[in-house]
């Protein structure tokens, strides 16, 4: 598998991730980074367990999921517990070879170049899809951009293991064909302190410079759909709802305004359980505030299902002449990082 020699001979991108579908934040980070990278003149081609870009252009593994039986099996036998059996190991072993003949054909493919990873190499939800992309990377000399959304150190689920050996090698690996990219100072410290890596900075930022079309016909019922009346305000959450985003704060903070308002959570649990989701129902009667699970109709484009409207999150919250986001900062972000990388790697 070697392509050492024709690295970078196409501007073909490869992004990689568990899952590149609806609106979870690795996804729509995903699309503003194929925005830019297509304004460069290259080419994005997809690689993941679900997908929902075109078919042309995708290609889609059950087992890179993290859903995947197989792939939650050897999750369950390595985390919560404190020895990792034999079985386990095969059993990850073998979907490891399965994965990388797949990226290996994905490559072969497409043609590419260059690899994307989204937070497949940072967060162990699939742990053979990181060992396999470690593995492929080591014996390719691919040349590869790391885009880590959340380190496993960063969550208490990860702590009690059996699993370091593979943690250390893959999330994420210290190769000299990756260039690492972090979403926060703290990340980047956290990662220098623990591997030595030296990783840039991209912050995740809303495209403020290209606002969402005005209100019209489609989005004017938005706030009736929601249960929003007219002398209310409409407070939006628009993350999931895990533990880690602090969405508890936000029902604080609405408490503490004193004003009749509904909050609005647009997107779903799932991924981490309804734990989160039930302790926040509670507190939300417990607090008097109004809050409202909507991720029924939330969705990456709008449309409808039956007679349901389907809004996304930038419809559901139209910025207005009253609110005044922040501007110069968050304009090309990631236009400004890809500048930047290219700048500084152009010996790869």
């Amino acid at each position: 598998m070697d392509r050492s020699d024709k690295r970078f001979q196409t501007r073909n991108v490869g992004i990689i991730s568990t899952r590149i579908a609806g609106t979870d934040g690795v996804s729509l980070e995903i699309e503003k980074w194929a925005d830019v990278l297509e304004k460069e003149d290259f080419t994005c081609f997809y690689f993941a367990g679900e997908l929902d870009r075109p078919a042309d252009v995708s290609y889609l593994v059950a087992e890179a999921h993290f859903t995947h039986p197989d792939i939650q099996d050897v999750y369950v036998s390595c985390f919560d517990v404190e020895i990792r059996k034999r079985s386990t190991t095969d059993k990850l072993h073998t979907l490891k070879n399965l994965l990388k003949d797949h990226l290996d054909a994905f490559v072969k493919q497409f043609d590419i170049s260059l690899l994307l990873i989204e937070n497949a190499l940072t967060i162990p939800l699939n742990l053979p899809l990181g060992v396999a992309l470690t593995e492929f990377i080591m014996e390719t000399g691919v040349p590869t951009i790391a885009h880590h959304h959340d380190f496993y150190w960063e969550r208490d689920r990860f702590t009690n293991n059996a699993i370091a050996d593979y943690l250390s090698l893959a999330f994420p690996p210290n190769l000299p064909s990756i260039r690492h990219v972090v979403i926060n100072s703290h990340a980047d410290t956290q990662l220098s302190l623990r591997t030595g890596i030296s990783p840039l900075i991209c912050p995740n930022v809303m495209d403020f410079a290209n606002p969402p079309d005005p209100p019209d016909a489609y989005t004017a019922d938005v706030r009736q759909a929601l249960g929003v009346a007219d002398d209310e305000l409409l407070i939006l959450q628009p993350t999931r709802v895990v533990q880690r985003k602090g969405i508890e704060h936000a029902i604080e903070l609405v408490h503490r305004m004193g004003r009749k308002a509904k909050l609005i959570i647009s997107h779903a649990s799932g991924d981490e359980g309804y734990d989160y989701e039930l302790r926040l129902r509670e507190y939300s009667k417990l607090m008097g505030v109004n809050t409202l699970f909507v991720s029924d109709i939330i969705n990456e484009h709008r449309g409808t299902t039956r007679t349901d409207a389907r809004y996304t999150p930038w419809k559901t919250f139209i910025p207005t002449p009253t609110w005044s986001p922040i501007p110069p900062r968050s304009r090309g972000s990631a236009m400004l990082f890809w500048r930047r990388f290219t700048s500084a790697n152009r010996s790869w």
